[in-house]
């Protein structure tokens, strides 16, 4: 469910935000496991202009096709939508093919709030500590939307609508005629170039990403049910959107970097399984106690002081030494100990969902 829409109110920037009665169904954590993508090297130059044929796209697999944001426990899309990605030194390069009957859009200022007609959507998070991030919106119209926050907005993040992706291309290709309620469209395409000198503001390293580096990635698209009155598309009342994307979320809210894929980059043209995260079950029980902290917040209105005060919600897997909480003057730092070849690291996350690996949290 969406919260009202607002162009003034920075509560419109938050899609599928949880909200009302819905808030407390949607803080459980779902078991789902993110998607995985190698993503290579282009091997030829990429002409942005919405049409996948470049010969580089040839040697890209696709992704799964998309599923509801909540995954297997809805139905499954009416219609395909897939992605590719491909990078070399100055891009990272994303195309998307997008089944749609009758293909349509309305919105063409620049930083509108895209999500309003349907639209593909790209989110990014170049380290995998949940924040900051990127967001990118777009229409048929290839009218765009690029915002950056500064944690989800759960955790009382903001967005900076003001935030730019300079050097970004964008293109769209219709197979059919666009907003033409009297003939059937097979669908629309997109290409994508994002260039590495802004993307890598937030990332490990500056420049393009180092062989066998993770980002997490994941990607949406809104869909609206639709009706034709006077030769014109129209929304269907009190209907709200479809939310279709990559890597499921487990609830109606994009905005859980943990959920979202993981994309690996390879200079290699094989086909390289890819790396799990570093000491993932230590990652995910720190997550887990981040969502069990949340609720126990809710029903005190304090923080756990340890891990026992959590309850036996959580069990520690027996690789994994209990984790540790500490309380802060803002909240709470939770450390998981695992060990690599004897030497012991920590995942470790505070009360506002900030993920680091070995480096202490900054309070």
């Amino acid at each position: 469910m969406s919260p009202p829409l607002s162009e003034k109110d920075p509560a419109g920037f938050a899609k599928n935000r949880p909200v009302g009665e819905h808030a407390d169904w949607v803080e459980r954590m779902q078991p789902i496991t993110p998607r995985e993508y190698l993503c290579h090297r282009a091997v030829a130059p990429i002409k942005i202009d919405g049409v996948i044929d470049a010969a580089a796209w040839s040697a890209a697999p696709w992704t799964s096709d998309f599923v509801d944001i909540e995954g297997e426990i809805r139905p499954s899309p009416r219609f395909r939508t897939r992605v590719k990605m491909l990078w070399d030194d100055e891009y990272l390069y994303i195309a998307a093919e997008m089944e749609e009957p009758h293909v349509w859009a309305t919105l063409t200022e620049h930083d509108s709030v895209i999500f309003q007609d349907p639209d593909f959507e790209v989110f990014i998070d170049p380290k995998g500590t949940t924040q900051p991030y990127y967001e990118f919106e777009m229409n048929a119209l290839n009218t765009t939307w690029d915002l950056q926050l500064d944690k989800p907005y759960m955790d009382n993040g903001k967005p900076d609508n003001s935030w730019e992706i300079p050097g970004a291309k964008t293109a769209v290709h219709i197979d059919g005629t666009l907003n033409d309620p009297f003939d059937t469209d097979k669908g629309w395409t997109v290409e994508l170039a994002f260039p590495w000198s802004v993307l890598s503001e937030r990332a490990r390293h500056p420049g393009p990403p180092v062989e066998g580096e993770q980002w997490r990635i994941n990607f949406s698209r809104v869909e609206w049910q639709i009706s034709t009155e006077d030769g014109v598309y129209r929304k269907l009342p009190e209907t709200p959107e479809d939310n279709w994307v990559w890597s499921p979320q487990g609830v109606v809210d994009m905005h859980r970097p943990e959920m979202w894929g993981v994309v690996q980059f390879t200079y290699s043209q094989d086909e390289l399984p890819v790396t799990p995260i570093r000491g993932k079950e230590a990652h995910d029980l720190a997550l887990e106690v981040y969502y069990a902290q949340r609720e126990f917040h809710k029903a005190h209105g304090r923080w756990a002081g340890c891990f026992d005060e959590l309850g036996a919600s959580i069990e520690p897997p027996n690789t994994i030494e209990a984790p540790i909480v500490e309380l802060t003057e803002n909240g709470y730092i939770c450390s998981v100990v695992f060990w690599e070849s004897e030497d012991p690291h920590v995942w470790r996350i505070r009360q506002d969902r900030l993920l680091s690996l070995d480096e202490p949290t900054p309070l």
